[in-house]
């Protein structure tokens, strides 16, 4: 039975983590989406779309990288596609919607 994607980090956790360090959060989702809103200052890297497949290379890897989507699906692709390429602190860190909630508390 599946119950979605894992996820690095809880969203209090993610909170916590990107208060605690100069980390870059990745929207993972379509523009189409991000349109619709984003975390504060989130990189909107469309991974169904290539941007993220496309653009790894320009990312510094000794940063903190935090990625979410609409489920934590997509993140968790570009979560292992980026530690499949030498990046290490690279955190899914789920749902849009769990970490808006998690940060309202």
């Amino acid at each position: 039975m599946f119950f979605g994607p894992s996820t690095d980090l809880s969203p209090a956790e993610f909170k916590q983590e990107l208060d605690n360090s100069e980390g870059i959060v990745i929207d993972c989702r379509t523009p189409g989406e991000c349109a619709g809103g984003t975390w504060p200052n989130a990189k909107c890297m469309d991974w169904l779309g290539g941007d993220l497949q496309n653009q790894w290379s320009q990312l510094d890897p000794s940063q903190s990288y935090f990625l979410y989507c609409r489920s934590g699906n997509r993140s968790a692709q570009a979560a292992k596609f980026l530690k499949a390429h030498g990046f290490s602190n690279v955190y899914n860190v789920g749902a849009l919607e769990s970490i808006i909630r998690q940060s309202e508390d």
